[in-house]
């Protein structure tokens, strides 16, 4: 539940200037569009809306381009502002535009162009990574509670993307899970 179910909020679309398919090249910008699609995919977001958000780079070279580029409303936060995503030679320009949406674990590129009816030229789906968990881990170990050994001591290690706190994403994993089996609770015999 913590690696699928958790929402979050992740890049679905980009539109380059001047590019029409992602394995073309951008004039000024040392990254090709393949690199810049993965290290979009690396940006963590929160988005205070459930509708798609819109955000926007244009900057004129020399530059290194980071996610604190990114401008966007105020209901946009992005959480990793050091992503370097482009460099930009001088006198050379880059602009961008990016949506965003709210989510649950994966979307392939594939799904996100069918989530949409019609993708104009020049607009490149991206596969979004919407989970805020990067990694779990448990352990179950024997316990001594007084004068009794029997118990068990379950301990979680959680990292995130910094979205979420570790205790807020496990209490809300919880609450699916009580939810999900709730269903069960009235199932008679």
């Amino acid at each position: 539940i913590l690696l699928s179910s958790l929402p979050g909020a992740a890049v679905n679309t980009v539109q380059i200037d001047g590019v029409v398919h992602e394995f073309s090249t951008v004039d000024g910008v040392v990254e090709d569009v393949t690199q810049i699609i993965l290290n979009l995919k690396k940006v963590v977001l929160a988005i205070d809306s459930d509708d798609e958000r819109s955000l926007e780079i244009d900057i004129q070279g020399p530059a290194d381009v980071t996610a604190a580029d990114l401008q966007g409303g105020a209901d946009v936060e992005v959480l990793n502002p050091d992503l370097h995503i482009a460099t930009v030679a001088a006198g050379k320009s880059l602009h961008m535009t990016v949506t965003a949406v709210k989510g649950r674990g994966y979307t392939s590129a594939d799904e996100n162009k069918k989530l949409r009816d019609e993708m104009p030229i020049g607009v490149l789906a991206v596969d979004s990574i919407y989970t805020p968990i990067e990694r779990v881990n448990y352990q179950v170990e024997n316990t001594r509670i007084g004068a009794r050994d029997d118990y068990d001591k379950l301990t979680f290690d959680i990292w995130t993307n910094g979205s979420i706190k570790p205790s807020d994403a496990l209490s809300l994993g919880a609450k699916i899970l009580a939810e999900h089996l709730g269903l069960f609770m009235d199932i008679s015999p």
